[in-house]
Order: C-alpha cells, then structure tokens, then sequence
C-alpha cells in the first residue's frame, strides 16, 4: 500500500475484532464526555474522561500494532482489566454527580455518555477478566511443570 494516512490507521481484521471495537467505542465516549464537561457547568470532572480517553486511545494503537506480543514482559490482560474496571466505577460515580448535581444540559449529556461508557467499560472488563484467567492458568499451569523439572534434575543430582 502507498504511503500516507493508510500506514498510521489500524489493520481492518483489529477494526473489526471485538477488542477494537469495544476500544474505539470506549475512545470515541471518553472523547464525547471530555468535550461535555468542557462545555458544561461540571467542568471539574474532565479530567476522568480525558485520561480514559488518552489510555484507551493509547491502547488500542498499542494492541493494533501488536505490542502486548513484542513486549512479553508487562502483564497486558491485568492493566487492561484494571483499567476498566476504574474507569466503570470513576464514569458511574461523576455520571450520577453530572445528571444529580448540575442542571445544565452540557452536565446532562456527559452524565448520559458516561452512564453509556459505563455499560461499554463493563462489557470490556468482563470479557478481559476471561482473558485474564486464560492467561493466569496458562502462567500457572507452565510453573508446576517447572517445578517438577527441577526437582527430577535435583533428585537425580543427588544421586
């Protein structure tokens, strides 16, 4: 393919797997509710959905180029667990705070996304906690073969 705009976007097959969808969606939420608290009365809670925004975005470039596959060493399925998990509990709590405390349409939208990105970082985190233990048993089912490995090699050193 030609050089240019085409070589920054992501593979179409990570388009349309479920984890890029559920990260542009998670995105493109996170970047909706920014832009409504920027407007609005509850300006103060901006900074949620602009990290949210930034982490996912950061994320999904990071898994659309592979990189949990180069970089072996950090523990993608368990930040990327933890991350939703914070991000569903920080967009439900300043949601409510948006929609109860503020009466201005700007703090209504952003409550109305946020209760929305809610539902999406909770879907992202139940399906990353089955990852999560696909690849906590595939960690702990490759040290007992470790371990008996090494206690054949030092029984037969005592030999």
């Amino acid at each position: 393919p030609p050089p240019g705009l085409s070589s920054v976007l992501p593979p179409r097959e990570f388009l349309r797997s479920r984890k890029g969808q559920l990260l542009l969606a998670e995105s493109v939420l996170s970047f909706v509710i920014f832009i409504c608290y920027i407007a609005s009365l509850a300006a103060s809670f901006m900074m949620a959905p602009l990290l949210e925004f930034l982490l996912a975005l950061f994320l999904f470039f990071a898994y659309a180029s592979k990189l949990n596959e180069k970089f072996k060493g950090a523990h993608w399925p368990l930040a990327d667990f933890l991350r939703c998990v914070t991000a569903a509990i920080i967009y439900f709590a300043i949601s409510i705070a948006a929609v109860s405390k503020y009466s201005d349409g700007a703090s209504k939208a952003a409550g109305v996304f946020g209760f929305a990105a809610t539902i999406v970082f909770a879907i992202d985190f139940y399906i990353t906690f089955n990852d999560l233990v696909a690849f906590l048993k595939q960690g702990s089912s490759d040290s007992p073969e470790g371990h008996k490995t090494g206690d054949e090699d030092s029984d037969s050193d005592s030999d």
